[in-house]
Formats: C-alpha cells, structure tokens, sequence
C-alpha cells in the first residue's frame, strides 16, 4: 500500500543525502522561506502511518512552524531496510506575499529498529532546536533511556494504551530519574476545557463554600476514553487534598467495572464522598463532571459533537447556565493546542502519582 502512495510524501531520496537533497530543494524555490522553531518527530508502529501523519503535519505547520520527522516502523519484518522521502509543508504568510514553509523528512524502517531509531533518524534533527517527540499507540520497548534522554517535550495519548499503568508507570519512573522531558497526555489535553470551566464554577463563593462538603461525584466519559476520567478525578483529589475513606475502602463493586468504576473519599470537613466515574457508548468523550453537595450542584456537561459545554451552577435562588467552548477531538487540533501552551506540564506531573494511586 505504502509503495502506491508515496507521492504524497514528496521525493524519495537515499538516507545518506538527505541532509544534501532538503539544500537542493529549497535553492530550487527561491520564492518560500524555510522557517523552524522546533523539530517535530511523530511515531508510530501502524502499517501506512506515515502517510496519515503527514496530512496531521501538514495541518500542524499552519500554526507552528518546525522540522518534522515522520517514522514509521515494521519491527516484525524479518529484513532490516530504511527508506527516506522529503518534501516541505508551505502556507502563505500572513502578508500574503511569500510562502512560508516547514521541511519534512519521512523514514520507513523494518527489522530491528532500536539503534537505527537513534543513529540515523536523529542524526537528521535541526540541533540548535527542541525535540517534541510524538508517539502513537503502545508504549513499546523501543522507549529507553537512549531514545527520551533525546526528548524535551513527550506527546503521547493513554487512551491508545491496553495497559496504561503499566506505561504511565514507566513514565513517571522515568521522571524520577530527574530527566528534564516534559510529559504530554493527550488524554488530559482532551479534559483540559471542561476542567477550565468547573475550575470557574468554583470561583463562586457559594460553590466554594459548598466544595468541602461535597457528597458525590460523578463523571460520565466515553468508555474509549476512562483515562480522560480518571485523570480528572486525580485532579480534583489533588487540588483538594482530599483523602481516602478509610471505612469504606478505594474501590466499590468491582463486578461493575466495565460500566463504571466507584471510589471514596473524605473532605477536610469530614463529608465522605462518593466517586462515581461511568463509561457510556452514547457519551461525548468527557460527557460530565459533577459535584453535588446538600445545598449546592456543579456541573459540566457536553453533548456528543458539540463544540460547547454547559457550565452550570444550582445553589438555591443563585443559578449559573451559560455555553462555553468545548475542547477538540481532532488529534492535529488537540497536538497543537499542546504545543501553542508550551510550559513544562508541571500540573499533570503534579497529579501523576494520584492518578496511578487511582489506577491500582
């Protein structure tokens, strides 16, 4: 298949004349600048990945200009083989008079692929920039120490994982080692909109006076997508300080889990608190998130689709019920949301050991 559609890839070239045919192509285009602020690489194990990633880039390029690195890899593939396309990614500037253009370098590896990955795949990052390291699907062995001691930010997404603890675990071991890298769930950037709006809802007095003597919650998430959930469950529990409820237990009716998972805590004030995080196919990604209290309610919610949530508050005669914006589902939207906030991530590091505690 790959070998049908390569033109979208731009023109193949020998591994080691890259560096020489990216030159040749942009002192045959005098009219096009090359900009980069960043070396974008994006990875994947899925056959054709290449191909589909380099429509994302294109997409991504339109705001943040950088070298990207598609690799692709068939590591059941008995022979070891490299291939290599280049091309460049052009949007016109915002004065309209010049296009503005970002390099593209595609590999193609099979076979054992561990070494290759870092010698001649890195061998070709712009070196004065910061490498933002994209992984698609499983956490696999290929992630070791020689390849993150390379990565300054790490995009990955948890919900594509069949054992996220495991490969969360994996992560946050890594951060104690002290490695400056900056994690990047995507899964997290999916909550990040409806976070912002319940951390709103709470700026109000009443529902901050009420915070503490919360008595349920419950989040509704798509069941792809109980990461998402869990995370800001974690969140909440971490910004409270809220502890587990030692009568009754972490975990609820297990023989439910499939449907929904059920957790208990206690507030500084001493309510006890049930957690009631449920998968439905019929959800949007993060459907709900809402606290209830005896006298006050907070809740926001989304329709399947929608580019808005409903923020609400219900606390007596003193009501809130207002459409605020609802995060992307599109994965070069939610990667460049990641990418235009920058910063070191240090809020989801900060959560990472509640939402493994959760996890168990």
């Amino acid at each position: 298949m790959l070998d049908k559609c390569t033109r979208a890839l731009g023109k193949e070239v020998a591994v080691g004349s890259v560096d020489q045919e990216l030159r040749l192509l942009w002192e045959e285009d005098k009219a096009s600048t090359n900009a980069s602020l960043m070396n974008l690489a994006v990875y994947s194990e899925e056959d054709d990945a290449i191909l589909k990633n380099s429509e994302i880039v294109q997409a991504i390029t339109k705001e943040h200009a950088c070298r990207a690195i598609l690799i692709g890899i068939d590591r059941d593939a008995s022979d070891a083989s490299i291939r290599a396309w280049i091309t460049a990614h052009c949007h016109l500037s915002r004065q309209g008079s010049k296009s503005v253009c970002c390099e593209q370098i595609a590999f193609q590896l099979t076979g054992r692929a561990t070494g290759r990955l870092r010698n001649t795949v890195f061998a070709h990052l712009n070196s004065d920039l910061p490498l933002v390291f994209w992984w698609q699907g499983e956490l696999s062995d290929i992630f070791t120490e020689r390849l993150y001691s390379l990565i300054d930010r790490f995009i990955f997404d948890s919900a594509q994982w069949s054992e996220p603890l495991l490969s969360l675990q994996k992560i946050n071991r890594m951060l104690g080692e002290g490695v400056g890298l900056a994690p990047m769930d995507l899964e997290w950037t999916r909550s990040y909109q409806a976070r912002l709006a319940l951390a709103a809802l709470f700026d109000d007095p009443l529902a901050a006076q009420a915070l503490e003597y919360t008595q349920q919650i419950r989040i509704v998430v798509h069941p792809d997508h109980r990461m998402a959930g869990m995370q800001v469950l974690a969140w909440i529990v971490q910004s409270t300080g809220w502890q587990r409820s030692r009568d009754l237990g972490l975990c609820g009716d297990q023989d439910n889990s499939d449907t929904e998972d059920r957790f208990y805590f206690e507030t500084h004030q001493g309510s006890d608190v049930t957690v009631r995080v449920e998968y439905d196919a019929s959800s949007a990604t993060l459907g709900l998130v809402e606290l209830s209290s005896a006298d006050c309610v907070v809740r926001v919610s989304r329709e399947v689709g929608s580019a808005y949530m409903h923020q609400q508050l219900e606390a007596g005669a003193h009501q809130i019920d207002r459409l605020v914006p609802a995060a992307s589902d599109d994965a070069s939207e939610l990667v460049a949301d990641q990418l235009s906030r920058g910063g070191k991530n240090t809020l989801y590091r900060t959560m990472l050991p509640v939402y493994l505690d959760l996890l168990k």
